[in-house]
């Protein structure tokens, strides 16, 4: 199922949701969303539900939205890895996000080369950005 993922930021009132970033983009330009279209849509570590498309413009899309689902549990699994390369990492990261893999664990093997753990990928920031992707 795809879900758009929401943030309490997105929120201009209650049930109401207003997107102006990346996520704009990919409605206007992939799903080519309009006004009365349904989306399945779920907020950061809480419920999912149904999003209406309310309006849409080049600038923003407002959204009424109604959370009233639980999310689907998380998959029992603690993932184990070598660090893999800087450019694989962040394709790892997006795949397991998206499975509802919730632990990860990177460590350090004779393969690993030590560069690896220098990549900037492995800030928190990048590391956030990619598993919300």
């Amino acid at each position: 199922m795809n879900l758009l993922l929401l943030f309490p930021q997105d929120f201009i009132s209650p049930g109401r949701v207003r997107l102006t970033d990346y996520r704009l983009q990919h409605l206007l330009s992939v799903k080519k969303i309009k006004v009365n279209e349904q989306l399945n849509v779920g907020l950061v570590n809480d419920q999912i539900g149904q999003g209406t498309v309310i309006a849409v413009n080049e600038q923003q899309i407002e959204l009424s939205v109604q959370l009233d689902k639980a999310p689907v549990a998380p998959l029992a699994v603690h993932l184990i890895l070598a660090l893999p390369r800087p450019k694989m990492l962040k394709r790892i990261l997006q795949t397991i996000s998206a499975m509802g893999v919730k632990h990860l664990s990177l460590i350090h093997s004779a393969k690993v080369e030590k560069s690896y753990w220098q990549t900037p990928w492995l800030e928190a920031d990048k590391i956030q950005q990619n598993l919300v992707l």
